[in-house]
């Protein structure tokens, strides 16, 4: 499932969350991490939208509850944040089901908790 690393779309985004993790480190909650990427993506004039909603469908119809990615950026990139000791398949889930929900091809987890910033690409 990983995408091809040369992507110049994903390349900008991970540069930018490698800023924030190199500025702050890990320990911070995930809404700290967001907000600090979200400043250093508007200063690297990356587009993006933040905390954008999600229509979730079950047998055609739309659900109820408010699902949100973190960001999508460029338009054809999903990111979903986290801030955890590791990262674990349900993070992993998570993204895949927000690609699939929104039909956006690339996808990228990324992991402020830890003390090197770990992200995984995934493209559908």
């Amino acid at each position: 499932m990983d995408g091809d690393e040369r992507d110049p779309e994903t390349y900008a985004v991970i540069g930018a969350a490698m800023e924030v993790h190199r500025v702050l480190g890990h320990g911070f909650l995930e809404a700290v991490y967001q907000e600090a990427l979200a400043m250093e993506l508007e200063e690297r004039q990356i587009p993006f939208q933040r905390e954008v909603a999600l229509d979730v469908h079950y047998k055609g119809r739309s659900l109820s509850g408010l699902y949100r990615a973190d960001f999508i950026c460029f338009e054809s990139v999903v990111l979903e944040l986290k801030a955890a000791s590791n990262l674990a398949a349900a993070h992993k889930a998570q993204l895949i089901h927000y690609l699939r929900a929104t039909r956006i091809p690339k996808g990228l987890l990324l992991n402020f908790g830890v003390p090197s910033l770990e992200f995984q690409r995934y493209v559908l």
